[in-house]
């Protein structure tokens, strides 16, 4: 027997070696941890319970038969994140450059399976060199496999990516399909065809941090969420993130405790909005006055930065904020940010988390760049969004609320629960100058002037909208937390359906 149980200890720790002192060494040289440093990060301590260690590949081509490791080069099985279950794969680039072959596609797809079954967050560390050329198409149909699963798993759990190496070719569209993708700075890139075929294809000359670095897909193309300065502060964020999240589509995000008075008054924002309609001020400052604690988590902190997303905790229970930002292109929505904001309001409504906007929109940004590339279509993302969530949606009007862009941010008229309004809002069609320009055009500067004047003695205010039932309440700054606060907890129980459909047809 206890030559047995050796047998099995040394088999285990050959496994847990992964390639080996030299290869480990190497990893830890470019800053990186090993696959199963991270997850021992990652999950609560001692909880991780591991699947398929003893899995090797099964190809014989090109003398893949002598080299055949435990494991397989990526690191399966499920843990704790604050006591809460998550199932977790993480690529070990010591085996075999983490190289997908067919089984290790299937020891990911098992896992994967095993979270939609048991309603469980699923966080994939990625740090791979891509397909296994010498198992061919073995390894494509590996991917096609996971593809399957991230899209059935699509709203039904919480799908986490973490790139923490290089992901390039098929392997960038596992995590393309999932809800957040997170990069480490200078040691992650991802990209479809890599600076070399680049060049060889379109004579560009780019180097692999430029074509598709964290900063890259953090500020230009949105592909990521987010970068962190190395694997430890990436394991971190994802814990700090899946706090925010529910396990699955029919369960509430967890309730944590909180010290902070739901009823609690805030002075300084009497103030926040300036005297000069057309000076910026932070919308930040409100998110975190609001929030519990001033705890916000934002998402794609870098990209589109005229809206603001991300999730805060009020009375202890998630919501997720969307906010114009003024600082930035004054708030207005263009293409960038609407699709931004329209994917997060979409995640949101798949886990049952409450949407809390506010709102500061002057209208879309004009342009003939905007217009051809379809800012149309693009905008109507967010419109489509909001209007086909369910979920609790209560609506904030700091300042302006003008045009399309105040019925696109969660007004009224798309089933908006409440819908508060400051003093110091506006909710009209447009601005007085353009609008009187329009109604009384033809008319002299000075009549222009005096008639923009009253326009917007009559107009610039919210209680026009008030007097017709589309803002609930005209409210004072300071009270802001309280009555949010209050709002979400009256609509714990609400129940709203849309009609029966297979799926919807989003502007895509």
């Amino acid at each position: 027997m206890k030559d047995i149980l050796q047998q099995l200890e040394t088999r285990r720790d050959a496994a847990r070696a992964g390639g080996g002192p030299a290869r480990v060494a190497a990893q830890h040289a470019k800053g990186k941890l090993t696959a199963r440093e991270r997850i021992e990060l990652l999950l609560d301590e001692g909880s991780f319970e591991e699947f398929d260690m003893f899995v090797s590949h099964r190809c014989t081509e090109f003398g893949m038969q002598d080299s055949r490791p435990a494991g397989d080069g990526v690191v399966t099985g499920w843990g704790t994140i604050n006591g809460r279950q998550v199932y977790v794969f993480s690529q070990d680039f010591t085996v075999l450059g983490g190289s997908v072959s067919e089984t290790h596609a299937a020891k990911m797809c098992k896992i994967m399976d095993m979270a939609i079954q048991n309603g469980a967050p699923i966080i994939g560390l990625n740090d791979s060199g891509g397909a296994r050329i010498q198992e061919g198409v073995d390894s494509l149909a590996g991917y096609g496999e996971v593809f399957q699963r991230n899209v059935l798993a699509s709203g039904v759990v919480p799908q986490i990516s973490v790139i923490m190496g290089p992901c390039a070719g098929g392997a960038v569209y596992s995590p393309a399909m999932t809800d957040f993708i997170f990069m480490v700075k200078d040691s992650s890139y991802m990209f479809v065809t890599g600076p070399d075929v680049v060049k060889t294809v379109t004579n560009e000359v780019v180097t692999a941090e430029e074509l598709g670095g964290a900063s890259t897909h953090t500020k230009k193309s949105s592909v990521a969420d987010g970068a962190f300065e190395n694997d430890v502060e990436a394991m971190a964020e994802v814990r700090r993130l899946v706090d925010f999240l529910p396990s699955n589509n029919r369960e509430k995000p967890p309730v944590r405790p909180f010290f902070d008075a739901p009823d609690r008054i805030e002075p300084s924002l009497d103030t926040l909005i300036p005297e000069n309609p057309n000076q910026p001020y932070d919308m930040k400052e409100l998110i975190l006055k609001v929030a519990d604690e001033g705890d916000f988590y934002e998402i794609q902190a870098d990209f589109a930065r005229n809206i603001i997303t991300g999730f805060i905790r009020l009375e202890g229970q998630s919501v997720g904020v969307v906010a114009n930002q003024p600082m930035v292109l004054a708030g207005c929505l263009d293409i960038d940010s609407s699709r931004k904001a329209a994917r997060f309001v979409r995640f949101c409504d798949a886990f049952e988390i409450p949407i809390l906007s506010l709102v500061d929109v002057p209208g879309f940004l004009p342009g003939t760049k905007q217009e051809y590339d379809g800012v149309i279509k693009h905008g109507a993302k967010l419109l489509f969004a909001y209007a086909e969530a369910t979920v609790p949606k209560v609506t904030v009007i700091t300042r302006k609320a003008y045009g399309g862009a105040y019925v696109v941010m969660s007004s009224k008229h798309l089933r908006g629960d409440f819908n508060y309004a400051w003093p110091t809002s506006e909710v009209a069609v447009m601005g007085a100058k353009g609008a009187t320009e329009i109604i009384h055009r033809g008319k002299s500067a000075e009549d222009i002037a005096r008639l923009a004047k009253e326009y917007e003695d009559r107009f610039a205010n919210p209680f026009v909208a008030a007097e017709r039932g589309f803002i609930d309440e005209v409210i004072q700054p300071r009270s802001t937390r309280r009555r949010v606060a209050r709002a979400f907890a009256s609509l714990r129980g609400k129940k709203l359906s849309n009609p029966w459909k297979k799926h919807d047809n989003i502007p895509l």
